[in-house]
C-alpha cells in the first residue's frame, strides 16, 4: 500500500469544481501522474499526483475536509487490480 499525503494545509478536493465528476473514485485503476484531487489555501490550487500505479484504496479525508502537511489523503494499493 502507498500513503499520499497532503504536501500543505488547506482544504482538500476530489473534484476540480462544483457539478464536475471527482478526479477519481474509490476502486479506480490508477497511472503515475495521475491527478487525485487538489489542496486549495487562499485560493491557489495544488494537484494532488500518484506516485504509483494501482488501485485507488480508500480516501482517508472527506471532500471539502481541511489537511495539514503529511496528512494521510488516500491510500493506493500498488500493481496491477
Amino acid at each position: 500500500m502507498a500513503t499520499i499525503v497532503s504536501p500543505l494545509p488547506g482544504v482538500f478536493y476530489r473534484k476540480p469544481g462544483p457539478g464536475k465528476p471527482p478526479f477519481a473514485s474509490e476502486g479506480d485503476t490508477i497511472e503515475v501522474g495521475q491527478t487525485l484531487g487538489i489542496v486549495e489555501i487562499m485560493k491557489q490550487f495544488t494537484e494532488i499526483q500518484s506516485d504509483v500505479a494501482g488501485v485507488l484504496e480508500s480516501f482517508e479525508v472527506n471532500d471539502g475536509d481541511m489537511v495539514n502537511p503529511g496528512d494521510a489523503i488516500i491510500v493506493i494499493r500498488e500493481g496491477q487490480p
